[in-house]
């Protein structure tokens, strides 16, 4: 490991001098390249070089152990050094963490669909409550959200809604979120005061850039229709919805949120890239023995991933066995437990197949 993090410092201290060349200035592409690359090795090798400050100060007590020293001064040798060796574990087992490949869609968007499931109303009454919980979470990591689709319903509740959510690394935090959620509530409805069990699925999807997919034209079939609002009525006279089918693999994606059928076509591309993205990547790892296990569970979007108990305060995320007893501050975009807890569990069994 040493061998290799002396490897990555020179490269660092190699870009650092080519950042400080004048002639940088003026190529803005290749100063963007290089300050990312110096920023990505930024984190290793400030933990290297701290470990390697360690391990000379640990050479440098073992050696004034080999001289005659007073008592006093032995005891306080030998404690630095145990000091030392908990400072050395922690550096060392940091460094495992920052080596491990990363996933290459962790610096990308992300497009979010939460969809209703069992549970009728209330089943879309708790997709709304997902969608403001992602929000808030969003939003307090000052990422942007941006509608894509929706289904209200009459209540506030969502048969379904995409969005967009940009920002700094968003995958790499929202990528553990696909799956099926359940909730376990008293309904404002239900004057027995019996508890009903509702559930919607969350699938979370990279965005994809025209150059990770490519599209033939030829391959879509475009029908534009008239925006249908509540009940039925006219949203606008014109015909600006949009359904985009890739007649291929039969995936279908309808937009008719926005008045411009321009824009709305934009939209439903956005969507159809990120899930054909996510059917070539699904493809590409079927053939991988015990698929994605580097991340959370399956990935599968059937996969009961988390319960949300009301009556007890309660949120469960079964792939990692955790509870936590504040469900309204979690639900109020308070999350960031929840995922770091996700993320370890991720490092942890990534680090059992690099052994």
């Amino acid at each position: 490991m040493l061998n290799k993090l002396q490897e990555i410092e020179d490269r660092y201290v190699a870009l650092e001098h080519e950042l400080a060349e004048p002639s940088i200035v003026t190529d803005q592409a290749r100063y963007r390249k290089v300050a990312k690359a110096h920023s990505d090795l930024e984190e290793i090798v400030t933990n290297f070089r701290a470990l390697k400050q360690v391990l000379a100060e640990t050479e440098t007590t073992e050696a004034m152990l080999r001289d005659d020293l007073d008592q006093e001064l032995e005891d306080l040798a030998r404690a630095e050094l145990v000091e030392l060796e908990r400072k050395r574990q922690e550096l060392e087992n940091k460094l495992r963490v920052l080596l491990l490949p990363s996933d290459p869609l962790d610096e990308k968007n992300v497009i979010m669909e939460i969809r209703a499931g069992t549970g009728g109303e209330e089943a879309a009454l708790f997709a709304g409550d997902l969608f403001r919980m992602y929000s808030r979470y969003a939003e307090r990591n000052r990422w942007t959200i941006e509608e894509m689709s929706s289904s209200p319903t009459e209540l506030g509740g969502f048969k379904e809604i995409i969005v967009m959510i940009s920002g700094d690394r968003v995958y790499s935090r929202l990528k553990f979120e696909s799956g099926v959620h359940r909730v376990q509530r008293v309904p404002d409805t239900e004057a027995s005061g019996r508890i009903h069990t509702s559930a919607a699925t969350v699938a979370v999807l990279p965005e994809a850039e025209e150059v990770d997919v490519f599209i033939d034209p030829n391959d879509l079939r475009v029908d534009v229709f008239r925006s249908g609002g509540h009940g039925g009525q006219s949203v606008n006279t014109t015909d600006s919805a949009v359904r985009v089918t890739h007649i291929p693999t039969g995936l279908v994606v309808t937009c008719q949120d926005e008045k411009s059928q321009h824009k709305n076509k934009d939209k439903a591309m956005k969507v159809l890239r990120a899930r054909l993205l996510e059917r070539i990547t699904a493809e590409q790892e079927a053939g991988i023995a015990e698929a994605r296990k580097t991340q959370v569970g399956t990935g599968d979007r059937s996969e009961r991933i988390r319960t949300y108990n009301f009556p007890q305060n309660r949120m469960t995320d079964h792939r990692i066995g955790l509870t936590i007893h504040r469900l309204t501050e979690l639900l109020d975009g308070d999350i960031d437990e929840v995922i770091e807890a996700l993320v370890l569990n991720e490092q942890s069994e990534k680090l059992k197949r690099a052994e």
